[in-house]
């Protein structure tokens, strides 16, 4: 993946025009984008920040079929998410891998709910499931759990689902893609839609962030995957039009390895206010969430409430022995859930369906909002599909379902590196060459130098931000640590693509002031 090479593209007539444009460079739009691909359409996908920069990068690391949604009754969601979640361990097990869950039951209520909820759940998953539910009595489950509260416990059920990392996986269905003869480039902003005399669509204006370059492109079809900000690209064709979304937030937060001590993770179903609490293990680190909370305004970069903090910070001390305080929190971030708007204003966020909705307009822009990351590939499915339907694209059949976005040789590899895919490779070829690119850049971190190099040739990091929040994810895991190393980084990146030390400064610069979202204030006085 090259991006100067796609931009100089870009400038040819003969590349400007496209049988699909996709809006948009999350799960959800890479997910379209690989599907156009594989059935041979000629596809561009255009993302106005970085992949994955938005929703699909701020997860709560889960591929699963929701628990929570099976007590909601929601069992087409469950089923198809289950399903889902099987295919993505099987077709990127480099990125995906079965975890382990335990739910701790503090009534004899508890224990008979949640035993025959998840034997359905268990039913529902059908081949695709990744282990069998089962009881733990009180003294197994502290023995797998052993910092969690032991007061009124009667055992706990243990059950399984998906972990992963989001943002590699969005760069996966990228590389993929290109792979597949499309193209997908980031930092390309749409700016307005073209319509011919008829009031048609048929391409889009853009602009190159970083460049300045303009571009008119022509598609048969155009696709709205933007995610939260779905409405802005639907009113560049209505002006006029109601909006679409609900959205709200979702906070997590990062603590140390030792808050858990455990390879399982905990789910709690039902905390204080109705909502879900977990704390998994994540890269050596444990990831505890998530929150609800509506919003009003959508930014690429959404910042945690002290509230949303504190009730994750609250719930979680109930359960653990060891309670964790702001100083104990390495990172903070917070995602937008770009929710289908319903006609009930009064019903919670938490409430409101994750399916997702599908809709096309007199003018032909095709617009999908909701979902969930684990059903992206069924959504791309059915919006290509709906576009074949209307008569946009010729007949062709998904090809996703069994297709895998890695080799075998890296799907069967215990080698860390295995989540950079075929990279694994290149990456220790470069150690071999050169033992000192092999060096970590911390000791906090598990990424070397010929990482940081590698994914500048290969994944279009453009900023470093790029490489600290998702190519690596430093930013996630610890926060403070990664402004520590953030003047390393950009000096490698510059070596790399040629940039001076002023560029240096300026990166560090605004990396340092985007990490402070991510930080827990008061667990550090000096921070500023």
């Amino acid at each position: 993946m090259n991006r100067p090479d796609i931009i100089s593209d870009l400038k040819k007539p003969s590349q400007s025009k496209w049988d699909v444009i996709v809006i948009g460079g999350g799960a959800t739009g890479l997910g379209i984008a690989l599907d156009a691909a594989t059935r041979g359409y000629k596809v561009l996908l255009l993302e106005q920040s970085d992949f994955a920069k938005g929703t699909s990068s701020r997860s709560t690391k889960l591929v699963h079929g929701g628990v929570r949604y099976l007590a909601q009754g929601d069992l087409f969601l469950v089923k198809e998410a289950l399903h889902e979640r099987g295919r993505i361990l099987r077709n990127a097990p480099h990125l995906a891998l079965n975890q382990e869950f335990i739910i701790p039951l503090y009534t004899l209520w508890d224990v008979f709910l949640y035993f025959f909820g998840l034997k359905f759940y268990d039913v529902l998953a059908g081949s695709l499931s990744l282990g069998k539910s089962y009881f733990l009595s009180r003294k197994k489950t502290l023995d797998r759990l052993p910092l969690l509260v032991s007061a009124g416990l009667k055992g706990g059920m243990v059950y399984h689902d998906g972990q992963f990392d989001d943002a590699r996986m969005v760069l996966a269905l990228a590389n993929a893609c290109f792979k597949k003869g499309g193209k997908a480039i980031n930092y390309v902003q749409v700016t307005g839609l073209i319509k011919n005399d008829s009031g048609k669509i048929v391409g889009v204006n853009a602009r190159d962030k970083v460049s300045g370059d303009e571009f008119d492109l022509w598609s048969g079809i155009v696709i709205n995957a933007t995610g939260v900000f779905a409405d802005e690209i639907v009113k560049m064709d209505m002006p006029g039009s109601k909006p679409s979304l609900r959205p709200s937030q979702g906070v997590h937060i990062v603590l140390d390895k030792s808050f858990l001590q455990s390879t399982s993770a905990i789910m709690i179903p039902k905390t204080d206010d109705g909502r879900v609490l977990f704390a998994i293990p994540w890269y050596n680190e444990v990831v505890v969430g998530t929150t609800d909370t509506p919003i009003e305004k959508v930014s690429l970069e959404p910042v945690a409430l002290d509230a949303e903090i504190d009730f994750i910070l609250g719930t979680a001390g109930k359960y653990l022995v060891k309670p964790p305080t702001r100083k104990d929190v390495l990172s903070i971030f917070a995602g937008l859930r770009p929710l289908a708007a319903n006609t009930d204003k009064s019903t919670a966020t938490k409430e409101v369906s994750r399916r997702h909705r599908i809709t096309l307009s007199s003018s032909g822009l095709l617009t999908i909002i909701g979902g969930k990351w684990t059903t992206y590939r069924i959504m791309a499915k059915e919006v290509i599909e709906k576009a074949i339907h209307a008569g946009f694209l010729a007949k062709r059949k998904c090809q996703t379902s069994d297709m895998k976005l890695t080799s075998a040789l890296v799907s069967g590899s215990s080698d860390r590196l295995r989540i950079y895919g075929e990279g694994m490779f290149e990456i220790r070829q470069m150690i071999d060459e050169n033992p000192d690119l092999g060096l970590l850049i911390d000791p906090r971190f598990v990424f070397t130098k010929a990482e940081i190099i590698w994914v500048c040739r290969n994944e279009m990091a453009v900023t470093l931000e790029d490489v600290l929040a998702r190519r690596t994810r430093a930013l996630f895991l610890n926060a403070r640590a990664s402004t520590e190393i953030a003047g390393e980084v950009a000096a490698l990146m510059a070596s790399e693509m040629g940039f001076d030390a002023e560029w240096q400064k300026n990166q560090v610069a605004s990396y340092i002031e985007i990490a402070g979202n991510y930080f827990s204030k008061e667990s550090d006085s000096t921070w500023h």
